[in-house]
C-alpha cells in the first residue's frame, strides 16, 4: 500500500495542464485516465496524481514560497534521466526555475532540476544515489 493514495492539484486550465503534465508523467510510466472534469495519471498500486479546474481561477497562480504546494519531487534513476526530463518538460510548456546541477547542500550525489508551470506549480526532478 502507498504512502500516499493521490495528490490532487488544482488548475486556472485542465487542458493546458494536460498538456503539460501528460508528457512527464507518461515518460514517469504512469497511464492518463481522463474524467469529467479532470485527467488522472496512475501505475496500479502506486500513488494518483489529479488536475482537475480551480474553483476560482482568479486565485492563480500560486506563489512559490506560500503557504500551499511547494514542489513535487520525482525520483529518477539517473543524471542523464533527470537532464532528459527537465528537456521533456520544457518541450511541454514548463518553464525553468533551476538548470539540472548538483546540490551538495541536501547531499555529495544529489542532482537535480527545477520547472514551473503557469500555474504555479513547481516540479523537481532529482537524482540521489545511496
Amino acid at each position: 500500500m502507498p504512502l500516499f493514495d493521490h495528490l490532487s492539484v488544482s488548475v486556472a486550465d485542465v487542458e493546458r495542464a494536460i498538456a503539460q503534465f501528460d508528457p512527464i508523467l507518461t515518460a514517469l510510466g504512469l497511464e492518463r485516465t481522463d474524467g469529467q472534469n479532470g485527467a488522472s495519471w496512475y501505475a496500479e498500486g502506486e500513488t494518483e496524481l489529479i488536475v482537475l479546474p480551480a474553483r476560482d481561477v482568479a486565485s492563480g497562480p500560486h506563489e512559490h514560497g506560500r503557504v500551499g504546494w511547494q514542489h513535487l519531487a520525482f525520483a529518477v534513476a539517473s543524471r542523464a534521466e533527470v537532464v532528459r526530463m527537465h528537456a521533456l518538460a520544457l518541450d511541454a510548456g514548463w518553464t525553468v526555475v533551476r538548470e539540472p546541477k548538483e546540490y551538495p547542500r541536501f547531499t555529495p550525489t544529489y542532482f537535480a532540476s527545477f520547472v514551473e508551470n503557469a500555474d504555479g506549480i513547481r516540479i523537481e526532478f532529482m537524482h540521489n544515489p545511496g
